[in-house]
């Protein structure tokens, strides 16, 4: 077990970064090409590391520069079963892609973490299918066996937690988050919305949050909300109720496109990353327990800066 595993310091109430739109940024930014969009294939190809080492220390001394903390997520999204086998990973190449996705978040970690800024590795999960529509729906046992492997496997690294992104339906949260429970690992789940501020399944964001804390005894140590521009869920949050104390991150996305438009778009939309520093203030103004922020589709370093001065001024 890690070392740092039962401390969760983000769990408290001090702000913590964490990073951009990686593979957007590897791909627009980079130059790299991403086979069906996965960061972990660039681990074993030394350009690749190199960037993808240099991605985090940038994010990392934003992060020291204010005194923060920040929460170092893996760049295994696409790590699992179905998709290695896209990939051609056989399983036991999938399990080494996994840890040595950790060694590498672990090595940083050791090199710049400090009193001020405490720092947490997360194993970032995804969904078994396409994180932007609802196919192929798996029911809640069949999600917990498809993600057990991938947990199991980071369960054996340094990582303190999983967290699962781009969560568009609630029998895959469930079922990922019994698969964690079972392994004691430590889980957050993240949903992703439509610009109506629901779920691609039509669930509301509210009923997904209790519908998964019901199902497996609030197993998920908070959740998140990823992939949406904050103008698709700032309502949303807004609303009142009970659950909203259990959302403690975003990761938006800088674009205020649907995912439809996102996936026909051959050109990356950044935003206006002023503006999008000031909609996060705005939310953690009404939300004071938002404490783990930072960026997906289209965000960089930029747009985790403008974070940063909203958010600690």
């Amino acid at each position: 077990m890690a070392k740092y595993r039962q401390k969760q310091p983000q769990l408290s109430d001090k702000l913590f970064l964490t990073d951009g739109g990686l593979e957007t940024t590897l791909l627009f930014h980079n130059g790299f090409d991403l086979p069906e969009f996965a960061a972990f294939v660039l681990l074993q190809d030394g350009p690749g590391r190199k960037t993808l080492e240099q991605y985090f220390r940038t994010y990392t001394e934003i992060a020291r520069s204010n005194r923060l903390g920040f929460v170092l997520e893996s760049v295994t999204w696409r790590a699992s079963s179905s998709w290695g086998q896209r990939l051609g990973y056989k399983d036991d190449a999938l399990v080494a892609a996994n840890r040595n996705a950790v060694e590498m978040l672990a090595d940083i970690r050791n090199d710049c973490e400090t009193e001020q800024t405490p720092m947490v590795i997360s194993g970032c999960m995804g969904p078994r299918g396409d994180g932007y529509s609802v196919a192929d729906k798996m029911s809640v046992s069949e999600a917990e066996c498809y993600h057990r492997p991938q947990i199991a496997a980071l369960q054996t690294t340094e990582a303190d937690m999983v967290s699962a992104f781009t969560m568009n339906y609630s029998e895959e949260a469930i079922g990922l988050s019994l698969a964690a429970q079972a392994t004691d690992m430590p889980v957050a789940i993240s949903f992703t919305v439509e610009t109506d501020g629901c779920l691609p399944s039509g669930e509301m964001l509210g009923e997904a949050v209790e519908a998964v804390d019901e199902a497996t005894g609030a197993a998920p140590v908070y959740y998140m909300i990823n992939c949406a521009h904050p103008g698709h869920f700032e309502n949303v949050l807004v609303e009142g109720g009970p659950w909203l104390e259990r959302i403690k991150g975003l990761r938006a996305n800088a674009s205020a496109k649907s995912h439809a438009e996102l996936d026909e778009a051959e050109e990356l939309d950044d935003g206006d990353p002023l503006e999008f520093g000031k909609q996060y203030r705005r939310l953690r103004e009404k939300l004071p327990q938002l404490n783990v922020l930072g960026g997906c589709c289209g965000t960089d370093h930029r747009h985790i800066l403008e974070i940063c001065k909203a958010c600690i001024n």
